[in-house]
Order: C-alpha cells, then sequence, then structure tokens
C-alpha cells in the first residue's frame, strides 16, 4: 500500500516543479505512513531509455530523494512511497518500481494471496523473479501478457488486467506502468474498502490522519494542462485536481501527451 505520482510533459521537469514545492512536500510527508522505501523512474526525452534509481530509506531522511527531486530529469516518470505491506521485508529487492527491457512498474494496493497470484506465472517469469512481493509478480503478469500479445503495450496490459479482475476482484490494482512509448495509469479498486485499522494502529484518531486516508485511500486524481499530463494517489488534495473515475485504466502517449482509455474486464 502506497502513493504514485505520475507525469507527461513537453519538457524535462522537476518532482518539485511538477507539484509545486508546497504540495511536493505534502507529498513527501506521507512517509510518515509510506516510509518504506521510495524509488522514481524517468525517460530525459521519450526516445531516451528509462531509467531509475530506489533505496529502501525513508525518502523524508534520504538526502538522495530530496537532490533527485529538484533535479530536471526527465519529460515524462513516475515516483512511488512505499507501506509495506504487513510481512513483507522492506529490502532493495521489495522496493518499487520494478524494472525490465525499458519497463518500470509502481503499485499501490496488495493482491491476496500471492501463490495464486505467482500461479498465473509462466516458468519465465516466475524465473525473472528477485522479490517477495505481489507487486513485483503483478508486474511480471503484464510483461507476460505484453510479450503474448506481441509487444501490443496496450493489449497486453488490458489482458493482465482482465485476469486480475476475475482472480482477485476484492484486491487494489492501482499502479503506474512506464514503458518505452507510454505511461499506463491504472485505477481499479471500487471493492476495496481504505486500511483505517492499519492506520488506526499509527494515529490517534481519524483526524490526524492525512487527506482521505481514512475514507478516499485508494482513489487517484489527475490533472491536464497545456504540456503536461499529471496523475497522483489520495493524500495531497491540493485544488486542481479531478478525481480518476472508478475502475479506469489510461495510456498517455510520451510524445502527444494523447490520453486513450482501457477497457478491462468490469467488475460487475
Amino acid at each position: 500500500m502506497c502513493r504514485l505520482l505520475g507525469y507527461v510533459t513537453t519538457r524535462p521537469t522537476s518532482i518539485v516543479e511538477v507539484l509545486g514545492e508546497d504540495d511536493f512536500e505534502r507529498f513527501t510527508a506521507l512517509t510518515q505512513v509510506h516510509g518504506d522505501g521510495w524509488g522514481m523512474a524517468w525517460h530525459r526525452t521519450p526516445e531516451d531509455e528509462i531509467e531509475t534509481v530506489s533505496s529502501a530509506r525513508n525518502a523524508s531522511v534520504d538526502p538522495l530523494y530530496r537532490e533527485l527531486a529538484e533535479q530536471q530529469l526527465g519529460c515524462c516518470g513516475l515516483v512511488h512511497l512505499r507501506w509495506a505491506t504487513g510481512g513483507l521485508p522492506v529490502s532493495p529487492e521489495n522496493t518499487h518500481p520494478f524494472t525490465d527491457a525499458g519497463y518500470a512498474f509502481a503499485h499501490n494496493g496488495h493482491i491476496a494471496p500471492i501463490d495464486h497470484l505467482e500461479a498465473q506465472l509462466s516458468p519465465q517469469s516466475r524465473a525473472k523473479l528477485h522479490g517477495e512481493t505481489d507487486s513485483e509478480r503483478y508486474f511480471r503478469l503484464i510483461m507476460q501478457c505484453i510479450d503474448e500479445a506481441g509487444g501490443d503495450e496496450g493489449a497486453g496490459v488490458t489482458r493482465a488486467l482482465e485476469i486480475l479482475v476475475r482472480e482477485f476482484p476484492n484486491s487494489s490494482l492501482n499502479a503506474l506502468l512506464l514503458t518505452p512509448s507510454r505511461l499506463f495509469a491504472i485505477h481499479i479498486n471500487s471493492r476495496v474498502d481504505s486500511p483505517v485499522e492499519s492506520l488506526r494502529e499509527l494515529f490517534e484518531s481519524v483526524e490526524a490522519m492525512p487527506a482521505s486516508h481514512a475514507t478516499e485511500y485508494y482513489a487517484m486524481d489527475y490533472r491536464i494542462t497545456d504540456d503536461a499530463v499529471h496523475v497522483i494517489s489520495s493524500g495531497v488534495d491540493a485544488e486542481g485536481w479531478t478525481r480518476v473515475p472508478e475502475d479506469a485504466a489510461v495510456m498517455i502517449d510520451l510524445a502527444t501527451r494523447e490520453v486513450s482509455r482501457l477497457h478491462p474486464v468490469p467488475l460487475g
């Protein structure tokens, strides 16, 4: 269970510029819950390879996080703040984003049981696993489906979501996938409640929790400007953002910023 930020812009842009200084501080302050590691992935230009950095440290005390957030790293990218699911270690192998062959993936949610999720993978996909998380297995299923679709990213992501919605209807599939040509934003979680009991262990009251965490923990917002498309998990709740519709998934073209909606199997 984590926080996500994704962006596609016309020029190299820093994370601080994407959010603005005040909202960047609010986003980083979410490490009071999501302090089990952080990661970033970006393209310097749409033609360049994906670059990634991740750390199992709390972002708020890791100077590298602030250093990178202030740099104009690229024209598109994602940021992940991790809140480790109970029982899963805080380690480099379990820290998002997960990467492979020009793809980077970050997830907000928990898919259980993990062994049933892993059973959806081919032996070749299972051989590529490095950590213990459901999130990495989610990523491997997407990569497997893209490969089975002959490299068609939209078809592959749609197929992976069809499988996951069918097999794990009560799980949050919220995620960002950065590919060589697109940023996918997935917001599928309508049957999942906010993790209020887990949050109560960290805060004295609902009022002390970060914005929207008690009632809309899995919500996502988006913002489209003349030169950018942004998407963010709940918790900052700043002006100028629009709530992403329930159970929606889109792909954003890195070159044109065109947004196309995918059509995974409805939850019914």
